[in-house]
């Protein structure tokens, strides 16, 4: 059997909607944490290992990076532009295992709101997720981008608050006080203290 040509393959990835990539991504890390006994003990470092590996893929946090620099990320160079998503990468995925170590309980399960329907036309769609951990709940949403690979999560809502708002505020002052080279350090410091 011959191998599917790639415009067969990219329109089986686009058949994939956003609630469906959001599941088959967050069900991968969740998957993956309880086949990881380190994972499972709450090891911060393992479970940041494994978000690097199953959930990054499913993101375009280089839209997100762009997105929260706002009107600096077209003053940047193009070397400045791929420090700050790798600095901002690395902070989000950091966060995003740092919420996980906190839910990595055995009876952490995680449902999924039907999305409404999505048309071929829309590039943008919000999926609502709810997690159930040891009698509590807690709602995360994600926001996704239609890219040629499919569904990416680009903004994840945390405890009432989307995250690239949340940083933008944060980036402007250290934009303001020491360009992007100055947010690039910031950013770097952040992400190398313990």
């Amino acid at each position: 059997m011959l191998p599917a040509a790639p415009a067969v393959l990219a329109a089986q990835v686009d058949e994939l909607g956003p609630d469906q990539a959001v599941k088959t991504t967050i069900d991968g890390v969740m998957a993956a944490m309880r086949a990881d006994a380190g994972a499972r003990a709450g090891d911060g470092e393992r479970i940041y290992r494994l978000v690097r590996e199953k959930f990054l893929p499913g993101t375009d946090f280089m839209l997100s990076t762009q997105y929260a620099v706002g009107a600096a990320w077209t003053r940047a160079t193009p070397a400045q532009r791929e420090a700050l998503f790798r600095q901002f990468q690395t902070l989000l995925a950091r966060t995003y295992a740092t919420q996980l170590t906190q839910i990595s309980a055995e009876d952490t399960r995680f449902t999924y709101a039907q999305a409404g329907r999505v048309a071929r036309s829309d590039t943008d769609a919000v999926v609502k997720t709810t997690v159930h951990s040891g009698g509590d709940t807690m709602a995360i949403d994600y926001r996704l981008r239609r890219t040629a690979a499919g569904w990416k999560i680009y903004d994840i809502d945390m405890m009432g608050a989307w995250m690239i708002q949340v940083y933008r505020r944060q980036f402007a002052a250290q934009l303001q006080a020491g360009g992007v080279d100055g947010l690039i350090r910031y950013l770097a410091a952040h992400n190398a203290a313990p």
